[in-house]
C-alpha cells in the first residue's frame, strides 16, 4: 500500500482551512498510510482547527499587509524572508511527494519553496476573484482547482480545472433530515423557519440587521434559528428568550438547520456560497464589504446573475430589507425558482475530483 508524503497548507480563515481539512481527509481514505503534513501561519485558527481534525501541524510566522502603515507591515519583509527559511528546512526535513495549498498567509512561503525545489503542487481557489497568494503561485504550479467559471482571466487556462469547493458530506441528504431537525431545535411545524449565518466569528452588520428586525419577523410569524458568532454572543444571546428566536455562537449540526430552513440569510464566502449550492433553499446573500478585493460580492453576483439568489449590500439594508424579504416571502414560486436555479449550481463531487488530480500527480 502506498506510503505518500503529502504537504498540505491552508489557513487563516475558515474558507481556506476547512477545504485543506477535506481534501487531507479525502487523501487519507485513499492512502492510509501516507503521511501528512499541514503547515500554518502562527497564532492562526488553523493552529487550533488542524489537531482538532487529528492531523499534525507546524507554523510559519507569517501574516497579511494590513492596508494601512502599521508595525505589522514593516515586519512583513523579515516575516516573509523567516517563513521562506523555515518552509524550505520543514520541505527538507519531510521529503514530500506533492504540496497542496487552498490559500492564507503561510501557503504562499511554502508552495513557493516546494515549486523552487521541482515538487509537484496544487492549488484550490475557493473564490470567483482569486486572493494575491494564489495569483502569484498561479506560475508555478502545475493544477489549479476552481469553483467557478472565466478564472482564467488570472490564471493560466491549461492548469484549470474546475471541481468546486470541498464542503460537509453531510449535506448531500438534508432533505431527509427535516423531522430531526425540527426536534433538535424544538421548532414549530407549522412556522416558516429563518436561518441566518454569519460565520464562526460573526458579522456585526448582520447582527445589528437581525436585531432590529426581530418584531418584524414576529409580525410576518416567522421563527428564527440566529447564528451570531462567538464574537458577538454576550451581546445577543437575551433575544433569545424570545419564544420565536433562538441565538446560537455556533451550529453544530448544520446540516440539521439546513434541513429546517425556509429562507436563509447568509454572509458570501466562497467555502458558505458552495455549501448553499448544495442545500438548494431561497438564499438572500449579505456579502461582507470587508474582505479583500470584495470577493465575497463577487461570489453572490455570480449566483445572483443566474437568478439563483437574492443580494443585499451592506450600505443598502435600512431601504431595502424589508421590501426584499417581504417580496421573496410572499412569493412561494420566487422561492422555488431560486431554489432550483441554485441547486443546479452545486458541484457535489469537488474533494473527490480534487484528490484526482492529486493521485494524478503521485502517480507522475
Amino acid at each position: 500500500m502506498s506510503s505518500y508524503r503529502i504537504i498540505l497548507s491552508g489557513g487563516g480563515t475558515g474558507g481556506h482551512i476547512y477545504p485543506a481539512i477535506a481534501i487531507a481527509n479525502e487523501l487519507k481514505a485513499r492512502h492510509p498510510n501516507a503521511e501528512l503534513l499541514f503547515v500554518g501561519a502562527k497564532d492562526r485558527m488553523e493552529m487550533e482547527k488542524v489537531p482538532q481534525a487529528g492531523y499534525k501541524i507546524v507554523g510559519l510566522w507569517i501574516s497579511g499587509i494590513q492596508r494601512k502603515l502599521t508595525l505589522k507591515n514593516l515586519l512583513f519583509p523579515f516575516k516573509l524572508m523567516n517563513s521562506l527559511w523555515r518552509a524550505k528546512n520543514i520541505i527538507r526535513n519531510f521529503k514530500p511527494d506533492v504540496s497542496i495549498g487552498t490559500g492564507g498567509f503561510a501557503s504562499g512561503p511554502l508552495l513557493k519553496v516546494a515549486t523552487s525545489m521541482g515538487i509537484p503542487s496544487l492549488i484550490q481557489e475557493q473564490n470567483s476573484y482569486p486572493g494575491i497568494t494564489n495569483k502569484l503561485l498561479a506560475k508555478k504550479v502545475d493544477k489549479i482547482c476552481v469553483a467557478y467559471d472565466k478564472l482564467d482571466r488570472f490564471f493560466p487556462s491549461e492548469k484549470l480545472i474546475k471541481t468546486g469547493n470541498p464542503v460537509r458530506q453531510d449535506l448531500l441528504d438534508i432533505n431527509t433530515k427535516a423531522d430531526e431537525g425540527f426536534e433538535y431545535f424544538d421548532l414549530l411545524k407549522g412556522k416558516k423557519t429563518l436561518l441566518v449565518v454569519g460565520g464562526s466569528l460573526g458579522a456585526k452588520r448582520v447582527n445589528e440587521l437581525i436585531s432590529s428586525e426581530l418584531d418584524f419577523f414576529n409580525t410576518h410569524n416567522i421563527q428564527v434559528i440566529w447564528q451570531c458568532g462567538k464574537l458577538y454572543h454576550e451581546t445577543y444571546k437575551m433575544s433569545g428568550h424570545n419564544k420565536h428566536v433562538q441565538v446560537h455562537a455556533f451550529l453544530n449540526r448544520m446540516d440539521l438547520a439546513y434541513a429546517v430552513a425556509d429562507i436563509i440569510i447568509s454572509r458570501a464566502g466562497a467555502s458558505s456560497v458552495s455549501e448553499l449550492c448544495i442545500v438548494g433553499k431561497p438564499v438572500i446573500f449579505i456579502p461582507s464589504p470587508n474582505v479583500a478585493e470584495d470577493h465575497q460580492t463577487k461570489n453572490a453576483l455570480s449566483i445572483v446573475d443566474k437568478n439563483a439568489a437574492v443580494m443585499i449590500k451592506e450600505s443598502d439594508l435600512d431601504v431595502d430589507f424589508e421590501n426584499k424579504f417581504k417580496q421573496l416571502l410572499a412569493s412561494k414560486e420566487k422561492q422555488k425558482q431560486l431554489a432550483e436555479n441554485i441547486k443546479k449550481l452545486a458541484l457535489v463531487d469537488a474533494t473527490k475530483q480534487i484528490a484526482d488530480e492529486v493521485d494524478k500527480l503521485l502517480n507522475k
